[in-house]
């Protein structure tokens, strides 16, 4: 019965680092609250750790929400034009290039057909 009681206590101990840990990122993310609201949440986490976190979460707690999904949609965004510019041209740019260089004479078709080849492998 111990063992249980000693992940019991674990558990909740990680979870309330958690907590602390999110609230202090939510603190430093936010840019419409002043440094100085920020010490003193911070040393109010500090003195009085369980009363502040509870008391911040239920303050702040939709902010919270509210500044974590936009930070979920600004990446989110960021990588989907990531995602679309980063790639290469695609195999049709490739192929149209090394028609473009057969027609102008600069390769011969054995050249077009190893650079067609690369393309659409």
């Amino acid at each position: 019965m111990q063992w249980f009681w000693l992940l019991v206590w674990w558990f909740v101990l990680l979870t309330y680092l958690v907590v602390i840990f999110h609230i202090v990122t939510d603190l430093f993310r936010d840019h419409e609250l002043s440094g100085w609201w920020k010490a003193l949440w911070l040393i109010g986490l500090v003195a009085v750790p369980f009363l502040v976190a509870l008391a911040y979460v239920i303050a702040r707690g939709w902010g919270m929400s509210e500044r974590e999904g936009a930070r979920l949609v600004s990446a989110g965004t960021g990588t989907a034009t990531y995602v679309r510019e980063v790639p290469g041209p695609s195999p049709t740019a490739d192929l149209a290039k090394a028609k473009a260089l057969l027609d102008a004479g600069v390769i011969d078709s054995g050249e077009f057909a190893t650079l067609r080849a690369k393309a659409l492998a």
